[in-house]
């Protein structure tokens, strides 16, 4: 890493993306709202955006076994950060993309990251996709999080999204949309801990619009003392295919949780399961 990351820094990024493992592929680096660092390969490019804040990021065809990292990092209090970022995967690729945030907070005002990520895989790729928020500061000023991903899957293709919100985060809206077209497989596992006041809230919402397309989403989750999380799944059966929905929380002291499960079948070969636990 270069002289632009401090120890602060360091600690963050070890928190949400390995600290290690960063410069092992292409990565982009962004800390309180600009890209500080950057690393791109012969299969991997990465591409300020010109409308827009935010990078899209090119993987060329049969690349394999890459990774990608894009941590995002804020030391500073009262930013608002807003960024639009968008994964174009190539033919019969297969990469790991790690990305998350870590915020540090130790003032009055409230800092947020809303991150919008976009994936377009094409035929016969596949991704596998880390997240990690975490929260820290001894301030009064909210840490606040709320990503959106958007998933659009070509015949062929899969993705593995791995969800994992760790702890210190004062509130977050997280959204999961999907569309999916032939043969193609979506798998979510989400895990949140909230404590305190803190407020979490998912929405899922998958269109299973190919014949043979599924999905899996698993949503497991700790709420303590006063927090509160709201658990959201829409899916939608458009053709022959599979689903399977699960929500697992479980509640101590004060805190309170809500399940929603809604399940559409829109083909008569649609078969959608959910299963909700709040113990």
């Amino acid at each position: 890493m270069g002289e632009n990351i401090e120890q602060m820094d360091k600690d963050l990024l070890n928190e949400v993306s390995n600290l290690e493992n960063i410069s092992k592929g292409a990565y982009n680096i962004r800390k309180n709202g600009k890209g500080i660092e950057r690393k791109v390969t012969d299969n991997v490019n990465i591409v300020t955006k010109t409308d827009k804040s935010g990078i899209d990021i090119y993987v060329k065809e049969n690349t394999k076994f890459e990774f990608i990292h894009i941590p995002v990092i804020i030391t500073e209090s009262g930013l608002n950060d807003l960024v639009y970022n968008d994964f174009y995967i190539g033919k019969n690729a297969n990469v790991v993309i790690v990305a998350g945030c870590g915020i540090h907070n130790d003032h009055h005002k409230d800092s947020q990251h809303d991150g919008i990520h976009r994936f377009f895989l094409e035929e016969g790729a596949k991704v596998r996709y880390i997240e990690k928020h975490y929260g820290e500061g001894k301030g009064e000023g909210k840490r606040i999080l709320n990503p959106v991903t958007e998933v659009y899957l070509k015949a062929g293709s899969s993705m593995e999204m791995e969800s994992t919100q760790i702890k210190g985060v004062d509130s977050t809206v997280r959204e999961t949309k999907g569309e999916l077209e032939d043969n193609t497989n979506f798998v979510v596992s989400e895990k949140i801990m909230t404590h305190e006041k803190q407020f979490a809230k998912t929405t899922f919402d998958v269109k299973l619009n190919g014949e043979n397309a599924s999905t899996h989403v698993t949503s497991r989750s700790v709420a303590t003392d006063d927090s509160e999380q709201f658990f959201v799944s829409k899916i939608y059966g458009n053709n022959k295919c599979f689903a399977h929905s699960e929500c697992d929380a479980i509640i101590k002291d004060n805190a309170k949780v809500r399940a929603t499960p809604e399940i559409t079948a829109n083909n008569v070969e649609a078969n959608l399961i959910h299963e909700a636990a709040i113990r």
